[in-house]
């Protein structure tokens, strides 16, 4: 397999309503496309999860673009692939920039999937046909319309709800989700904004009985979790503080979580995602998928690796129409009281909207791989 052609979109989305974290309110998603063209004219799609501003991590899409331009594609030129695999080898070279790789590696991905006439899911090693989903709820004006939120989700069937929480919107809100749903799996997602001197607030969770308090300290840290989780009963869960198998094997060792969420544009794509799956499948720790607000590219390789035996946990992989007036795929990624059942065409299974996607691109060039030139 040689990859002879990439194209690269700039798209523009509108959400359907704010998605408010302890980080910031999202009000539409900027983000790059990515379109993998192989000798044979097969092709295959990736998409970056990085934001159009450092508020995550220090990626953003124009950063992504550079990286792509300047590195990983002439990285590509000339090579050979017979698996994807093989991608992260190729990009080694290049430190960090995982939403850049995880783009192009997941394309890839796609495009052997199709070669192979295989559904991703079963290229990656996946086993299930349905998978569990949860759904995540932003900061919300106040608790009466959170509380709406969550009335509506239950109803839907969803598996799981992630609310998410910071300093003064946090005790108070999960005391009064738990008063009117006692047994609701539920669980708090942080984004980094706490610090160690909050430990005492934290340990008030603990009589929640959550499913787990995800990323409460700093989103490089793991000694502090460490601590934090020798006194708390509740499970910290490890978001953005995982890069790679070498992070989660520390933070394993050290104690400083019980669950790991898996990114895959987080950790550098499938690949490396596998690999952490796997290593956790083998400690003993639970696994589940994050989303970062992805259309239907990015949601349909989450779906895939969400299939591997050791996602035991409802991801955040709600239906597009959650997001989206429209989404960029045919059929759009839907859920069924809590499920979503996977798709059986070969690669990611959806259909990109090449039309729709247009109408949402705003930039958009062409690499030729034989010459390195841009063709538009």
């Amino acid at each position: 397999m040689r990859i002879e052609q990439i194209t690269v979109r700039k798209l523009r989305m509108n959400l359907k309503g704010p998605f408010t974290t302890s980080f910031g309110t999202f009000r539409e998603k900027i983000f790059l496309l990515v379109e993998v063209k192989d000798e044979l004219g097969n092709t295959g799609w990736g998409e970056s999860v990085a934001f159009d501003a450092p508020w995550y991590n220090e990626e953003t899409y124009k950063t992504n673009w550079i990286i792509l331009e300047d590195f990983l594609i002439p990285l590509l030129e000339g090579k050979e692939i017979e698996h994807p695999s093989e991608v992260n080898d190729i990009f080694e070279p290049i430190r960090k920039n995982n939403m850049a790789k995880a783009m192009v590696e997941g394309a890839i991905w796609d495009l052997y999937a199709k070669r192979t006439n295989q559904p991703l899911w079963k290229a990656l090693g996946g086993t299930r046909e349905k998978i569990e989903v949860g759904i995540s709820i932003g900061i919300q004006p106040d608790i009466e319309t959170l509380m709406s939120f969550i009335d509506t989700y239950v109803a839907e069937g969803y598996k799981r709800i992630k609310v998410k929480i910071k300093p003064g919107w946090d005790v108070e809100v999960i005391r009064a989700i738990r008063a009117k749903y006692p047994d609701l799996p539920l669980m708090a997602d942080a984004n980094s904004c706490y610090r160690l001197e909050d430990i005492d607030m934290l340990k008030e969770l603990d009589d929640f009985n959550l499913m787990m308090i995800e990323q409460p300290l700093a989103s490089d840290d793991i000694i502090d979790h460490a601590h934090i989780q020798k006194v708390l009963k509740t499970p910290i869960c490890l978001d953005e503080s995982i890069h790679s198998l070498e992070d989660a094997r520390k933070a394993v060792e050290l104690g400083s979580c019980k669950i790991i969420n898996i990114k895959i544009g987080r950790v550098g794509g499938l690949t490396e995602s596998i690999k952490i799956h796997d290593y956790c499948k083998e400690q003993g720790l639970d696994v589940w998928c994050g989303g970062m607000l992805e259309s239907g590219i990015g949601r349909a390789h989450n779906v895939a690796i969400t299939t591997l035996s050791n996602f035991t946990m409802p991801g955040d992989t709600a239906s597009a129409d959650r997001y989206w007036d429209k989404d960029i795929t045919e059929p759009i990624v839907t859920v069924e009281n809590g499920y979503i059942t996977v798709p059986t065409a070969s690669g990611i299974g959806y259909e990109p909207n090449i039309s729709l996607m247009e109408t949402f691109t705003e930039e958009k060039k062409v690499y030729n791989l034989r010459t390195l030139n841009t063709v538009q």
